[in-house]
């Protein structure tokens, strides 16, 4: 029997993997979706934001009771408030309107303030990531807060280690490649470190929007998969990451996220969608029999509204 858990923080991790059978390659490879919408706000960024917390306060950075900040696109920033909750450290977001409305009410409603940054007609832009983090930057200079700085903070990646350990001990090490989209780059670089110490014939592919794929030296342009291409090379990014890159379009994830709702019943957001669709191209490469591990970031109840948009009239 399951033993009472002290608060939902304890909740955060030992989520679940599993296999696609619907949406599949032709040539039998095995796809593997780690379920982290499982996660107490719908989302992988849990992990990262309690590990960011915690050292800052286990360090001397983050007093109690002290206020915190943060740049973000929404999960970071509802992560961020969760945890700030149950610590019972204030907490103020600067966000965009590019950014699901269910994010940021999301955030709201665990008590943090926000500063909504207007968008170019909803669009993310390095312009606009790199004006939230200057207006971020500022308003801690001005109070005094901690600034959680998601873009330039290596506490986060003792949380992708974990994550990494769950993944290789659900599969009994048997991953040939691991797939995962590119925000801050410290989920991709915290498990791949991880997976490299395990099994150093894992290949690791970065997966980034098609319309702004500057990782793989493509132009800096707008996109709407929220959490992931900041619109420039990101500081906790260093070559050697990926072995690869793949650049997937809005519409392609989109349309990927929606085929996982209705063939096999795991409703998840854009970056999710894009990572199955690096991870069936990559697949369709591979040797019958090899395995493919791929993250669902989050839950697609965090973007209803922006799908409705795109659901076909009763």
């Amino acid at each position: 029997m399951a033993s009472t858990r002290s608060n939902i923080l304890d909740t955060i991790g030992n989520t679940s993997i599993v296999q696609l059978h619907n949406v599949v390659p032709s040539n039998g490879v095995r796809i593997l979706l780690k379920i982290e919408s499982s996660n107490p706000t719908g989302s992988m960024k849990d992990r990262m934001a309690l590990a960011m917390i915690t050292a800052a306060e286990n360090d001397g950075r983050l007093k109690p009771g002290g206020d915190v900040v943060e740049y973000t696109g929404g999960s970071t920033g509802v992560s961020l408030a969760l945890v700030c909750s149950v610590k019972k450290h204030p907490l103020h977001v600067v966000t965009s309107d590019a950014f699901s409305k269910e994010k940021l009410d999301h955030m709201r409603l665990l008590g943090a303030k926000l500063t909504v940054i207007p968008s170019d007609n909803g669009k993310q832009t390095e312009k606009l990531t790199k004006y939230m983090i200057r207006e971020a930057h500022a308003l801690a200079k001005r109070t005094g807060a901690y600034i959680t700085a998601q873009m330039d903070n290596t506490d986060q990646i003792s949380a992708y280690t974990k994550l990494a350990d769950e993944i290789y001990e659900q599969t009994e090490g048997r991953i040939d490649v691991f797939v995962q989209s590119v925000g801050s780059g410290a989920a991709l670089r915290g498990i791949s470190e991880r997976l490299r110490q395990r099994d150093n014939r894992i290949r690791f592919v970065a997966v980034e929007p098609a319309e702004s794929a500057v990782l793989s030296g493509g132009p800096s342009g707008s996109h709407n998969i929220d959490g992931i291409g900041a619109g420039y090379v990101v500081p906790l990014w260093h070559d050697g990451i990926a072995d690869e890159f793949q650049g997937v379009s809005t519409t392609e994830a989109r349309a990927m996220a929606f085929r996982l709702a209705r063939e096999e019943g795991l409703f998840c957001g854009l970056s999710t969608g894009a990572n199955v669709t690096a991870a069936l191209r990559v697949a369709e490469r591979l040797n019958p029999g090899s395995t493919v591990v791929a993250i669902m970031c989050d839950s697609g109840m965090k973007y209803m509204t922006g799908f409705s948009q795109h659901l076909e009239p009763l």
